[in-house]
């Protein structure tokens, strides 16, 4: 605890507490009867409503005390580190996010408030119910999907959709069980010194160094470098294991939800049981309990999404960034930050250590490790008998294709090859639905969303048209919206689901299996469809980047890319970058045992220096060749930049916002930065409101953030204006 600040607060003592609420600073109260904590989580009279919030310090001491209010209730919940206040401090001035909407992100687990108690909880009981409806058969359907969680009644209900009197008529059959349980429990033990997977002799010297890491107890970052399947994994659970034996908890982010089941059986071999997991496709009851057992010390590892760095940890020693290239990571609405930078900042407050995973890494951390900021490990052959893939383009220039199909005549050769041999193929294509545009033959109207500039996406499996900003959804139209001439709307472009029909036709015998997250009503269901690929249950998988991400399909041995093209198109500076990952990534995921893969690239420009890359060059090479480009411009990573996104329900508005912003661009010219626009974003409305882009560019060590600050501060936005600031932006949409 700092020295200058008191660690306990008597009864009415002066204390200054920040609340959830958007207010632009902590408010003055007075400590309950019987005292409480720096840190403590407490419920606070605002208004006629009780808030959370946390005690964060002594109060100001500027508003009369005979007006202050007590605080109705300290929480008993572990209180607030002081490296966790720190943390959210530190995140939001390098975001320029408000604290208390740091504290939202810290405090996002339900029923906090409640007392230790039991409860009564829900789960599949052992007996069939003599009479199914469609309400009991949505109850069920929803204990199978979670695979042995419980629910509290009202969340079953919720989750089904029924009513709570549905439930208690299955309890009463023996088709639902109710059981009392404590409502928070710890986690089972997880014991490092289980033996796991025998190692190489390179895993064995990457373990080493990251043992060496974790036993020094200073912070630290390394990136970890590993071809596919080179047993990355393997190696930072040892590190994990490290952490652990020394008390210290550990957290490892995946930048995907279907990632998490064959990671967690990877867990339990290594470890003898489960850990933790924290992400939108756990239970609202088990979030609560992963929040407090972690902030009481009783979850020693927690597996989860980026929101997982905002769990108030005891003593946090370790956080792996798997596949830390991966855009997943960054958030790009409310709070927007990149956790995995955010890692290695909490980590830096915690004195752990961070390990950064991939095959193929960000730029910034290549050029973080080429600079010694970080070490670099790196494993450059894969386990076992598996061996890389090889690569090959196909030059569709001179490829006999029909008109709306895209599997070119020599990968349905290589994939009927597959067929016979009893192999899987991926056919890999980054658009998800069925076509990307539906075109009106009469008129040219392309359909189009009635609350944003963009088009709608055909989505033939759910037969409706979706759009993927917004969301918005609506059966699709007989005839044109426009001249309403009836049989004239024709798709135009593939997607995953237009590609699916088109495999199912060239191959009427194989069993095909979509992977799109459009696809799966859960992440439950998402990871169960993933599981019963990687076991055999497909010959041919279509699948979006969803594939790309980690996943191991012992049997799949060719990789389809369908357009290798697509991402280098636009103008975005790491469109190089993300092709070339994205690529190499889904490649390796062919051959990853001891059957050889192969990995085929359809494109039309066979001669693109990207393209060329991915198939034959160094990648040392390629990313050595991106950053001498990305410096040379001046940009990140070696500059800095600032997205201002300005909306408005009227266009003009935005712009003139936009407009006054530019003209008084004083504060940024002193920082020796500049703005540039503005300009209708890319896509330039979206849920109704118009959007207008600022970029601003500084050089590497010009203090952004409070440029940036300065310059908006005077600003007085009209009520329907919004301002959002993006500091790194990975997306110029």
């Amino acid at each position: 605890m700092t020295a200058d600040l008191p660690d306990h607060f008597a009864a009415g003592q002066v204390v200054s507490v920040l609340t959830t609420q958007p207010l632009d600073r902590p408010l003055d109260y007075l400590a309950p009867d019987g005292g409480c904590h720096m840190g403590a989580f407490v419920q606070v009279p605002l208004g006629p409503r009780q808030v959370s919030g946390v005690v964060w310090g002594p109060g100001a001491g500027d508003f009369p005390r005979e007006k202050l209010r007590a605080v109705a209730r300290v929480l008993d919940v572990a209180p607030m580190r002081e490296e966790m206040r720190e943390f959210l401090i530190r995140a939001g001035a390098y975001t320029l996010t408000p604290l208390p909407a740091m504290l939202r992100l810290a405090t996002r687990a339900p029923g906090l408030g409640a007392p230790p108690s039991m409860q009564k909880v829900y789960a599949l009981g052992h007996r069939e119910p003599d009479r199914m409806t469609p309400a009991r058969q949505k109850v069920l359907a929803v204990l199978e999907e979670f695979d042995g969680a419980v629910f509290a009644q009202t969340e079953l209900a919720e989750a089904a959709g029924v009513s709570t009197s549905v439930i208690k008529g299955l309890v009463a059959q023996g088709a639902v069980e109710e059981r009392a349980a404590p409502r928070d429990l710890p986690y089972p033990h997880l014991d490092p010194a289980r033996r796991g997977k025998p190692l190489t002799d390179s895993q064995r010297a990457a373990a080493d160094h990251l043992r060496a890491g974790i036993a020094a107890r200073q912070y630290g970052t390394t990136l970890l470098r590993g071809v596919t399947g080179s047993g990355k994994t393997e190696v930072y659970l040892e590190s994990v294991a490290a952490c652990l034996s020394q008390g210290r908890q550990a957290l490892v982010l995946l930048p995907e939800i279907a990632l998490s089941a064959e990671f967690l059986k990877r867990v339990e071999a290594r470890f003898g049981a489960k850990p933790a997991e924290w992400h939108s496709g756990v239970t609202q009851t088990e979030r609560r309990r992963a929040w407090k057992m972690v902030g009481q010390g009783e979850a020693q590892l927690v597996v989860g999404a980026r929101s997982a760095l905002f769990l108030p940890y005891r003593d946090l020693g370790l956080i792996v960034v798997d596949e830390e290239h991966d855009t997943s990571y960054k958030q790009e609405d409310g709070v927007l930050y990149n956790a995995r930078d955010m890692a290695v900042l909490r980590a830096s407050l915690t004195q752990g250590r961070v390990v950064l995973a991939s095959a193929t890494p960000s730029l910034e951390s290549w050029v973080n490790a080429k600079a010694g900021k970080y070490d670099r490990i790196d494993l450059t052959d894969r386990f076992g008998a598996a061996v890389l893939p090889r690569m090959a383009a196909i030059d569709m220039r001179r490829e006999a294709l029909e008109r709306a199909r895209w599997i070119s005549p020599t990968l349905k050769g290589a994939i009927r090859d597959r067929l016979e041999k009893g192999e899987q193929s991926l056919l890999f294509l980054n658009r998800r639905g069925f076509a990307p545009v539906t075109i009106c033959r009469a008129c040219g109207e392309q359909i189009g969303c009635d609350h944003c500039d963009a088009r709608m996406v055909e989505h033939r499996f759910l037969k409706r048209l979706v759009c993927h900003q917004c969301g918005e959804s609506k059966p699709v139209p007989e005839a044109c919206p426009s001249c309403e001439v009836e049989g004239k709307l024709a798709p135009v472009g593939p997607g995953v689901e237009r590609l699916t029909e088109e495999a199912e036709t060239l191959f009427p015998e194989a069993r095909i299996a979509t992977l799109s997250s459009d696809l799966f009503s859960s992440a439950r269901a998402l990871k169960a469809g993933v599981e019963a690929i990687a076991q055999g249950g497909a010959d041919i998988i279509v699948g979006t980047q969803l594939v790309a991400k980690g996943h191991n399909f012992p049997l799949l041995t060719l990789v389809g890319v369908i357009d290798a093209d697509l991402g280098l198109q636009g103008s975005d500076l790491r469109a190089a970058e993300r092709t070339f990952q994205l690529m190499r990534q889904v490649a390796g995921r062919a051959g990853r045992q001891d059957r050889p893969g192969e990995a085929l690239l359809q494109t039309f420009q066979p001669e693109h220096p990207v393209i060329r890359a991915i198939l034959f060059g160094d990648e040392t090479e390629f990313w050595d060749a991106e950053a001498a480009a990305r410096q040379a411009a001046g940009v990140p990573p070696f500059g800095r930049m600032a997205g201002i996104i300005l909306s408005a329900g009227r266009e003009e508005d935005a712009f003139a916002a936009a407009q006054t912003l530019v003209r008084n661009d004083g504060a940024l010219r002193r920082a020796g930065a500049q703005v540039l626009g503005p300009a209708a974003a890319p896509i330039a409305r979206i849920r109704g409101r118009h959007r207008v882009r600022l970029l601003v560019r500084a050089p590497k060590g010009a203090p952004l953030q409070q440029a940036v600050a300065d310059w908006i501060a005077p600003m007085r936005l009209p009520r329907d204006t919004r301002l959002s600031v993006d500091i790194d932006p990975q997306s110029f949409l």
